[in-house]
């Protein structure tokens, strides 16, 4: 069985991931879309609400797994005997820090290979941290992620302001 995770914090989950992970679900046995816990960010949604999110634009794509990760990711991937690790790469800007992990995880584990694919020309310029700009700032993010997603972030960003409001 050929299995791939596909890391990341997907905060949120844009059609850019999306499209990574459809693909890369034609390409392998499995893929383990596997959301990061660290605990040095401070993300919009916590992991749990990442989690259940991710399932609901996922579910049904029959041989794609939603899990919770933390630790090393090369650490990871060995243990769920994944085959490779998936990365998307927008922009140039992208690659040096990706090669360089992938160099990395390769010397720590030469047996996982880094797959590194980019999305329909048309997310090439899409992030999760755009997204969440233009969602706080109101604007309609519906031309970037699932109709889900865009609830999502308008519930939260609203439920944001509601706590700032109380602390004013």
């Amino acid at each position: 069985m050929k299995r791939a995770v596909y890391p990341g914090s997907f905060d949120p989950v844009t059609n850019g991931h999306l499209d990574v992970i459809e693909r890369a679900s034609r390409l392998f046995d499995e893929v383990i879309v596997a959301v990061a816990f660290n605990d040095e960010k401070n993300p919009l949604f916590a992991s749990s609400k990442r989690i259940e999110l991710l399932e609901g634009v996922v579910g049904g794509m029959g041989n794609v797994r939603v899990v919770e990760f933390q630790g090393l990711l090369i650490d990871y991937a060995h243990a769920q005997q994944a085959t490779a690790i998936v990365r998307g790469l927008r922009a140039i800007s992208d690659f040096e820090f990706e090669f360089q992990m992938a160099l990395m995880n390769r010397k720590l584990n030469p047996e996982v290979e880094t797959v590194f694919m980019m999305p329909r020309e048309e997310y090439t310029y899409l992030s999760s941290r755009i997204v969440k700009e233009i969602a706080r700032l109101g604007g309609n993010v519906g031309a970037f992620v699932p109709h889900s997603i865009a609830v999502a972030l308008k519930e939260r960003f609203s439920e944001l302001d509601a706590q700032n409001e109380v602390k004013s």
